[in-house]
């Protein structure tokens, strides 16, 4: 692979936004669920044009209390009308400021829920596919998202994490787990360059695993997320790799 697409999820609050939309390709705005308001996300949707970098949706459980973390927090058609108004939410802030929503990505606990349950990945998809415009969706390659998206012509972005670590089965291994999120800005690095040449992994319990990725996530609350994404940047260019946002673009 001669380019990937590097995605932060900011707008949650984190100190380190502003660093980050100068080093990622997109990325991903809390738009109401978990974090974020209608300041937070015109003040992110501005930093982002000004950096060139694709701008997508974050979209949670409605559930600012627990930070989206909760599993099966709400459901059926309050999910539904939450998804909605969410990204309504951030795609009027959007075209606001002249900017286009290019992608969604479900946040925390809906994200892997959503990774396993088929009638909750066909809700999100049913979300995205009222955004205007051909919006793409991120998510875990294989999961039922992607075939959810697939069974509505919504274009897939197969997502992986450099930053977190992962079960031999492709699983996430859950935050409350020993080692789940790295802190080692190298560790990040040779887990992205090992993605992005060779759609691979090390496992939790070593082994390697095959994990498709059209982008690769980290998150800007990881501890000193700048340094941390630079060291990522850095390593991905050092190899001959490009960092674009193509397959998040119109």
């Amino acid at each position: 692979m001669n380019d990937i697409d590097l995605n932060a999820d900011l707008g949650e609050g984190d100190p380190y936004d502003a660093e980050l939309l100068g080093i990622v390709s997109s990325c991903n705005i809390a738009c109401g669920g978990h974090a974020g308001d209608s300041k937070s996300m015109e003040k992110t949707v501005r930093q982002a044009l000004d950096n060139a970098v694709a701008i997508g949706a974050h979209p949670s459980y409605p559930d600012r209390q627990g930070f989206g973390r909760r599993s099966g927090f709400v459901a059926g058609g309050a999910l539904s009308e939450s998804l909605q108004g969410q990204l309504q939410d951030l795609g009027e802030v959007a075209t606001g400021l002249g900017a286009v929503v290019s992608h969604v990505k479900p946040h925390g606990a809906l994200y892997n829920d959503a990774a396993s349950d088929a009638g909750l990945a066909e809700l999100v998809a049913e979300a995205v596919t009222r955004m205007p415009g051909a919006c793409a969706l991120v998510g875990q390659p294989g999961s039922a998202l992607e075939r959810a998206a697939e069974d509505r012509g919504i274009r897939f972005v197969a997502e992986a994490f450099v930053d977190r670590a992962y079960f031999a089965d492709g699983r996430l291994v859950p935050r409350s787990e020993t080692g789940a999120v790295y802190d080692d800005s190298e560790a990040m690095a040779a887990q992205a360059v090992s993605l992005a040449l060779a759609q691979r992994a090390r496992s939790i319990d070593g082994r390697s695993i095959n994990i498709r990725a059209d982008t690769l996530c980290i998150h800007g609350d990881t501890p000193d997320a700048p340094h941390a994404a630079r060291v990522v940047r850095d390593a991905l260019e050092g190899r001959g790799i490009t960092i674009v946002a193509p397959v998040l673009a119109r």
